[in-house]
């Protein structure tokens, strides 16, 4: 078993506030979308508000949704991401978010156990924006193994 669990951050500009009729069904997808990443597997930890999603929790502005959270490995989260329920709204994103230039969404590696702090993804965010794909913050298009991949403890 490993000793690292990796942590994923991603941010998305609204096109409207969520009270708009416009994101309604953005909206109305929110709670399915979250209990399909609960039951996932490998799934371990997410960003949570007191109603049980993320869409209050605006660190990057008011109008940038954040998602944060911690998955047994790459695999795992990619599966999620892209081959669950999870796919058809990403497939919607652009009803509902703005497209951004620059990078949005940063991986890496965290001990196992360990809940990073919205500082912490901030931090990664900008390493990965400003120094492009590392074994610190990376991008599931350059994905870096683990640090105890090669079996070391």
């Amino acid at each position: 078993m490993s000793t690292h669990q990796l942590a994923q951050l991603n941010i998305a500009q609204m096109k409207e506030p969520l009270e708009s009729p416009s994101m309604s069904e953005f909206v109305a997808n929110l709670d399915r979308v979250n209990a399909l990443a609960d039951s996932a597997p490998g799934f371990v930890w997410r960003l949570e508000d007191e109603d049980g999603s993320a869409v209050g929790i605006r660190p990057f502005g008011e109008d940038l949704l954040v998602n944060m959270s911690v998955w047994d490995s790459v695999e795992s989260l990619s599966s999620y991401a892209f081959r669950s329920g999870h796919a058809d709204i990403m497939r919607r994103r652009r009803e509902w978010l703005t497209p951004m230039g620059a990078d949005h969404a940063v991986l890496w590696w965290v001990a196992r156990g360990h809940r990073p702090s919205l500082a912490e993804a901030k931090e990664r965010l900008e390493h990965l924006r400003q120094h492009g794909a590392t074994p610190y913050a990376f991008t599931f298009k350059m994905a870096f193994p683990a640090p105890d991949a090669d079996g070391a403890k």
